[in-house]
């Protein structure tokens, strides 16, 4: 099992917010179709590895996508963010209270400055 896969020299992992520019046939012609979310999942290795991607759509309906890495269909892959987690598949971020975290979105530390304490001598009147 991976966390990390790469599609025509992009390197994408779990928790990642991307843009999947997929081929679509209608008759005889051709379009390209972009479908953004974030990676739930890569699973298997080699020939048979997949990935699932889930987005919002419309009326906050969660529609998820699984793809395989060497179909023919996927025109391009872009990262938009990238994203911060620790377990190898996020299927919790399924839950619509889950906020995820991303790059791009964390402060960065600040030095903390130490103050020492004066020592404060009132007068006596």
């Amino acid at each position: 099992m991976a966390n990390t896969t790469t599609i025509n020299g992009v390197d994408f992992h779990i928790g990642d917010k991307v843009k999947v520019y997929q081929k679509i046939q209608e008759g005889g012609k051709t379009r390209i179709q972009p479908f953004e979310g974030i990676v739930l999942a890569i699973k298997g290795g080699g020939e048979t590895q997949s990935f699932c991607v889930r987005k919002i759509a419309a009326a906050k309906i969660g529609v998820e996508r699984i793809w395989s890495t060497n179909s023919p269909w996927i025109d391009k892959i872009e990262v938009m963010k990238k994203g911060i987690v620790r377990r190898a598949k996020i299927y919790y971020a399924r839950n619509p209270k889950v906020k995820l975290r991303f790059t791009d979105d964390q402060k960065i530390a600040k030095p903390r400055t130490v103050r020492r304490k004066t020592s404060s001598k009132k007068t006596a009147k």
